[in-house]
């Protein structure tokens, strides 16, 4: 069993980012940005996320719709105190009428000028399983397709049905992954029943509009839905966070808990740990080997194309050893790519090419105990008579590519370059680190006029945030995704060295 912790950058409101490192290697990254429709970070207090519940209260009806709106809850630091919700009528209970209260739950975030959508239906995920109040059904996830596993299973769930009257019960696809006994399922019912009472208990002593109950996040999602096996330890850099994930542990994992432990140092956690130089590197169409071959990978919208090639590799005297070994290298590294970049669909790949069937079968069987663990479930359909290797690969979340970058505005559809919102929060993270090494009393940096008037529609609340005066400078000629403190000290002085610059400036 590798060694996996979990590093979570949640210092930033407008975006978190958690990583998975096996035996000190990053082996998956999952990235949420906090973005309106417009792709542009929406503030703070509109964080609502979908799984949060509320005590709402019923605002207005919209016959024509057959929708009502109901207030979520107050915000008291702002002039626009309530937050509204949009929400079906096919979804609440009969004849809700206006200053009605009812207890309701996110499904949908539409972004900062829109209403998030919810719904009376409430459920509660666990690892395991899921439960639903005001249900009498018990089930299975049906990503479970063998016929036995189902059956066996739904056995279970219905017996935490029996347990649990006037509640749902659906085991989820974890409950088969992790092979686990029985009582865990038992112990994690009997969790998420005394999370449903305090849930209730709040909204019998609360007074609506208020949040009953705040849904984990990224990093709970990760810990919850994303990471199969034994976890060693979770690093944090943010206190709340820290606290959260605190309960989350003690309330879902039934198996040996992982240590916690709060990062509170200047350096950004990613860079601490290594972690963004190989988010850089994931991002590169040419992966180098150890032993010196390297791959070649290639995406479309139909599939990707992985390449490998001996490159340096001429260790072995004998030819058909130094292919072989070559080969599974690469085997090795591409089924840590594939979850790294999280690459899905078609996959089509170009080994080093064997002439003895011996070799390309010890190849496969190598490849399929790679990919064994992946949750994706990679199905490799064998080797063609071109000599490729042929595989499927789950596609449930959007590549790494298409998280953090988009098509070039110059080249359009012949190339790609960082992501606005990506760059825009490296500079924050930067802005973080300088602002907490000294005392200066302002700030100028230097970058793209592209990436100058995208930072403008933040800078106020950064400054505020900061407690620093904050210069933005737009320098024609800049590369679009540099950066670079020009200079620190007083207001006055910082002033005056941003007008001797040729540049736009936004302060």
């Amino acid at each position: 069993m590798p060694e996996v912790k979990i590093i979570a950058d949640l210092r930033e409101c407008e975006q978190s980012r958690v990583a998975v490192l096996e035996n000190g290697r990053l082996a998956e990254i999952f990235i949420d940005y906090n973005l309106d429709d417009e792709n542009t970070f929406i503030p703070s207090r509109f964080k609502t996320r979908p799984g949060d519940i509320f005590k709402a209260r019923v605002d207005k009806i919209l016959p024509a719709i057959n929708a009502a709106f109901c207030v979520l809850s107050k915000r008291s630091n702002h002039k626009d105190s309530s937050r509204n919700a949009f929400i079906y009528l096919s979804d609440a209970p009969d004849d809700i009428k206006p200053g009605h209260e009812i207890i309701v739950q996110v499904i949908k975030i539409s972004g900062k000028n829109k209403a998030p959508r919810v719904s009376t239906r409430i459920s509660l995920p666990g690892r395991y399983l899921v439960l639903v109040p005001g249900s009498e059904e018990s089930g299975v996830s049906r990503r479970i397709e063998d016929i036995s596993q189902r059956k066996r299973l739904k056995k279970i769930a219905d017996e935490l049905k029996a347990q649990a009257p006037g509640f749902g019960v659906v085991i989820r696809t974890a409950a088969l992954a992790y092979e686990l006994d029985e009582k865990f399922l038992h112990y994690e019912l009997d969790n998420l029943l005394a999370l449903w009472s305090e849930i209730t208990n709040k909204a019998n002593t609360s007074q609506a509009p208020c949040l009953l109950y705040r849904e984990a996040g990224t990093l709970g999602r990760v810990l919850r839905d994303e990471v199969s096996g034994r976890i060693d330890e979770i690093i944090i850099d943010n206190q709340d966070e820290y606290e959260r994930a605190k309960v989350f542990v003690s309330r879902f994992f039934h198996e040996e808990s992982p240590s916690i432990t709060l990062y509170s140092g200047l350096t950004p956690i990613f860079d601490y740990y290594g972690i963004e130089s190989e988010l850089a590197k994931a991002l590169e169409r040419k992966v180098w080997l150890k032993s010196g071959a390297y791959l070649i990978i290639d995406q479309t919208e139909a599939l990707t194309v992985i390449d490998v090639n001996t490159g340096k590799f001429t260790k072995i005297p004998d030819m058909r050893q130094t292919i072989l070994a070559a080969n599974l290298e690469a085997a090795e590294e591409i089924s840590r790519q594939l979850r790294l970049r999280s690459i899905g669909g078609i996959i089509i790949i170009d080994f080093i090419d064997m002439q003895f069937n011996e070799d390309r079968e010890k190849l496969l069987t190598h490849f399929e105990a790679c990919l064994k663990p992946d949750r994706m479930k990679p199905h490799v359909l064998g080797i063609t008579r071109l000599g490729l290797v042929e595989m499927t690969r789950k596609r449930e979340r959007p590549d790494i590519k298409n998280i953090l970058t988009r098509n070039c505005p110059v080249c359009v559809d012949y190339g790609f370059v960082e992501r606005e919102e990506n760059i825009a929060m490296n500079i924050k993270r930067f802005i973080r680190k300088i602002t907490g090494s000294n005392n200066s009393e302002a700030f100028l940096l230097t970058m793209s006029v592209h990436m100058a008037k995208y930072i403008s529609n933040y800078l106020s609340d950064w400054q505020e945030e900061f407690g620093r005066k904050l210069l933005i400078a737009g320098v024609s000629n800049f590369e679009w995704n540099k950066y670079k403190l020009e200079y620190q000290g007083s207001l006055i002085n910082t002033e005056e060295h941003a007008k001797n610059l040729n540049a736009v400036i936004y302060k």
